[in-house]
């Protein structure tokens, strides 16, 4: 499902995959944060996920105005995972809201993994 408005002039939609991609650019806009992660973690490695995949760390669940968002990250070792994930959800509000027009209701944010040093 997608989010949809209506106004006088017609309809407006917005695919789930668009948010995700907004709300994952948004948050590589974070210090601290190495990049997204694939929401499916096997044998406990997560997978850093490249520019073009950011989408695929984020999940998006829209239910009548509800819009609500889990982001999966991996952080960079010595950074306050707390602050990072913090910054991580004001951001992506902020961006959501004032670039598309959605009112998030839950940005849920789960630390996948660190990175350590330059090894990618």
């Amino acid at each position: 499902m997608e989010k949809e408005w209506t106004n006088d002039y017609g309809k407006i939609t917005i695919a789930k995959e668009v948010i995700a991609k907004i709300a994952g650019l948004a948050a590589m806009e974070c210090y601290g944060l190495v990049g997204m992660a694939s929401s499916k973690v096997q044998d406990g490695i997560a997978h850093l996920l490249g520019w073009e995949n950011l989408s695929k760390g984020v999940i998006v669940e829209v239910e009548d105005d509800n819009v609500s968002l889990e982001l999966n990250i991996i952080v960079e070792y010595g950074t306050n995972i707390h602050q990072v994930a913090h910054n991580i959800i004001e951001r992506v509000n902020y961006t959501l809201e004032d670039k598309v027009g959605i009112k998030v209701t839950e940005i849920e944010v789960n630390v996948q993994g660190v990175r350590v040093g330059n090894a990618g």
